[in-house]
């Protein structure tokens, strides 16, 4: 896979929080999936590249449930965060204009779960005419079924699909 250009790319980490990082995950474990979305944002970062979170809040509830938050060591200074209250995390968000405002083109995903938040998420990039890659060991679902139907069938219809190590960030041509 080409190296991507940081001046037009993006990671985009979608549900990454407490609670649904310690669920019983597959393939890849919830630990492993933030193992390899933090090495994906550290390379980010040290390209100048934005780092963006998504997080889901229940929407007509007082109190979110208990562990509600980002995993707190996988954010930085100065990566935004966008709460969704919709499976897709451009609905009502900001997200399209966050992204606009950085000249972003390319998103990289990576995220819980891959047949949910990443896949809603991803339609919705797709359809305002971004280029999509996904990270597909920095994302994981409820069962390894729905997480290769994602990366199988759907995602290479919307853009690359490749493991954290084959995705590198260099300047433009």
């Amino acid at each position: 896979m080409p190296a991507l250009d940081p001046g037009h790319s993006a990671l985009v980490l979608v549900d990454l929080m407490e609670r649904i990082v310690a669920l019983t995950l597959a393939p890849h474990s919830g630990t492993d999936v933030l193992t390899a979305a933090d090495r994906l944002a550290h390379a980010f970062r040290a390209a100048g590249a934005p780092v963006v979170h998504i997080r889901v809040e229940r929407p007509g509830v007082d109190v979110q449930p208990p562990g509600s938050e980002l995993v707190a060591a996988l954010v930085h200074d100065g990566d935004p965060v966008v709460v969704k209250r919709t499976i897709g995390g451009f609905q009502g968000t900001g997200l399209h204009e966050l992204l606009a405002e950085r000249d972003v083109n390319t998103v990289v995903f990576g995220g819980i779960a891959t047949n949910l938040g990443v896949e809603s998420t991803a339609r919705a990039a797709a359809d305002l005419g971004y280029e999509l890659v996904f990270a597909e060991d920095a994302m994981t679902a409820l069962t390894a079924d729905e997480h290769q139907a994602s990366v199988r069938l759907d995602f290479p219809r919307l853009g690359t699909v490749a493991p954290v190590d084959a995705i590198s960030l260099d300047g433009p041509e």
